[in-house]
């Protein structure tokens, strides 16, 4: 923990601040022990209001230190989500996660400073009291922080353990949701529903593991010191009562011992309070340092990929809807996929897309198994322009926009003349500002076709799948559309569906597929 770092956050300079605090906690803990003597050895009143306004210099003290922590978690949490906003960091580290680090920093830190300055002080006042009993605290306080580190280690990877579970159903959560659509469309809801099961499942033992492994460390360390100050307290009042020690000394003793050990308590608790939210900073500056990047063992494919499937079967309850297929799209070649209705197409891209899991075989990419990579990294670099694609109530501009919404208004423009879209976007009402009804009502079919190649092109993905573009197209709208994907697919690795011809021609080959199986392919 000691070598964690947080982004955002100047722990030196927050420890700076806490230090003095906790000087002047330890100074008022000996000042209060010092005055209860006074009171009750023998029984006087006149400490006592010195006593209740020391006891209230420590609540004012703990409220004040409180206060700026937590003013410092909440700053250090804005500039994180800040920070991961931009990076394009996940949505469950994002909302979740980064108030996991309120115990790190607002609990943990300040203890850490008590911890380590408090102790000491108290540790010198009572050799100078009584060195027997000084030189017994001073053995047996170091047994609590090495049971906290060795217990610590444990949860550290439970509590990682946890983090990458949650974060793992998290995203697949949200992926669903997204694709849902999508599957019902394919009947792999249930399928779903059961992986979605499986992880929450996996993140219910995980947190359990933890909980466990929290509350027997607590009973460890309470264990620890409950048995130091007893071998503190039982010879020291052996003693008291041989007389060789007196009444004030052994009752300053006994209430300062336990003071010594309460800080290193208090931290092995506050530690496994913060746990989940050092492995939240861990994940944070990963992501902060690797913009746009996936957790570890999870990587995006590279520009220019080969997509192999090998012996790929899907199959819809009884029904195989791919059976076997084998096919190679080497990088940058543009192959078109024919044949009647039902005989596969669509799941042969929804399968390279990765919104299907094939049931057998593998999809390759670059030599590297499409189910090891980050499927939302892996979708990042294709664009797909399904038959009926969906555009929002939302401007001409912003639906281009939906793949990357930071392109400027020059690149918006350049998309609606490549897609051939610019001409009857001019006559809209108010052109590219035109809100649109919802799935593009006020538009032509071959309109709303061009919409969503013009999104394909401002996302400017290397991988393109097509499904059917010009499907339902009177001839003119076909012919727009064939020409603006036509100059779409150049320089780029292209999987289409397609039957007219005039789309055929753009393919460098045509792979026809019926009942789930290739019949033949043939070079263009």
């Amino acid at each position: 923990m000691r070598g964690q770092e947080i982004p955002g956050v100047d722990r030196r300079r927050l420890l700076r601040v806490l230090a003095p605090l906790a000087v002047v906690q330890g100074l008022l803990v000996l000042a209060q022990a010092e005055l209860v003597v006074r009171a009750l050895a023998p029984p006087d009143a006149g400490p006592l209001p010195w006593l209740a306004g020391t006891v209230a210099l420590r609540a004012g003290l703990s409220w004040a230190t409180a206060q700026y922590a937590r003013r410092t978690a909440a700053d250090a949490k804005a500039d994180l989500r800040s920070s991961l906003l931009h990076a394009r960091g996940g949505p469950t580290l994002i909302v979740k996660g980064l108030d996991a680090l309120d115990p790190y920093l607002t609990g943990y830190l300040p203890q850490l400073a008590v911890a380590a300055i408090v102790p000491p002080l108290i540790l010198v006042r009572l050799l100078t009291a009584d060195v027997a009993a000084g030189l017994t605290v001073l053995v047996t306080l170091p047994l609590v922080p090495v049971f906290g580190i060795l217990v610590g280690w444990y949860t550290r990877d439970a509590t990682r353990l946890q983090w990458e579970r949650l974060n793992r159903l998290g995203g697949h959560f949200r992926d669903v949701v997204a694709g849902m659509s999508t599957l019902r469309a394919f009947d792999r809801l249930r399928h779903q529903e059961a992986e979605v099961g499986r992880m929450a499942e996996a993140h219910r033992l995980a947190t359990r593991r933890v909980l466990r492994v929290a509350f027997l460390s607590a009973l460890v360390l309470e264990l620890v010191a409950t048995l130091s100050v007893a071998l503190v307290a039982v010879p020291v009042g052996l003693r008291l009562l041989d007389g060789g020690i007196d009444y004030r000394t052994a009752l300053l003793v006994l209430l300062l011992t336990p003071e010594v050990y309460l800080p290193l308590r208090a931290l092995g608790s506050r530690f496994h309070a913060a746990a989940e939210g050092l492995a939240v900073a861990e994940e944070a500056a990963r992501v902060i340092g690797n913009p746009g990047t996936e957790p570890a063992g999870r990587r995006p494919a590279t520009r220019g990929v080969e997509i192999r499937l090998e012996n790929v079967t899907v199959r819809y309850g009884e029904r195989l809807a791919l059976d076997n297929v084998s096919l190679v799209v080497r990088p940058g070649e543009v192959v078109a996929l024919t044949g009647p209705s039902g005989a596969g197409k669509s799941t042969l891209l929804a399968v390279i897309l990765g919104l299907v899991s094939p049931d057998d075989g593998r999809i390759l990419v670059d030599g590297a198994d499409l189910s090891d990579l980050d499927g939302a990294a892996w979708r990042r670099r294709i664009a797909w322009v399904p038959q009926a694609p969906h555009l929002f109530a939302e401007s001409v501009a912003n639906n281009v926009r939906l793949g990357a919404p930071d392109s400027s208004e020059d690149a918006v423009q350049n998309a609606l003349l490549a897609a051939r879209a610019e001409t009857f976007v001019k006559e809209l009402p108010q052109g590219r500002d035109t809100v649109l009804g919802e799935r593009g009502a006020g538009l032509s079919a071959g309109e709303r076709q061009r919409i969503a190649l013009a999104r394909a092109y401002l996302r400017d993905a290397p991988i393109l799948l097509l499904d059917e573009p010009t499907a339902r197209l009177d001839p003119t709208s076909e012919n727009a559309v064939v020409h603006a994907a036509r100059r779409l697919l150049l320089g780029r690795t292209a999987v289409l569906v397609a039957h007219r011809p005039a789309l055929l021609q753009a393919a460098e080959r045509v792979v026809r597929l019926r009942d789930g199986r290739i019949l033949e392919e043939v070079r263009s």
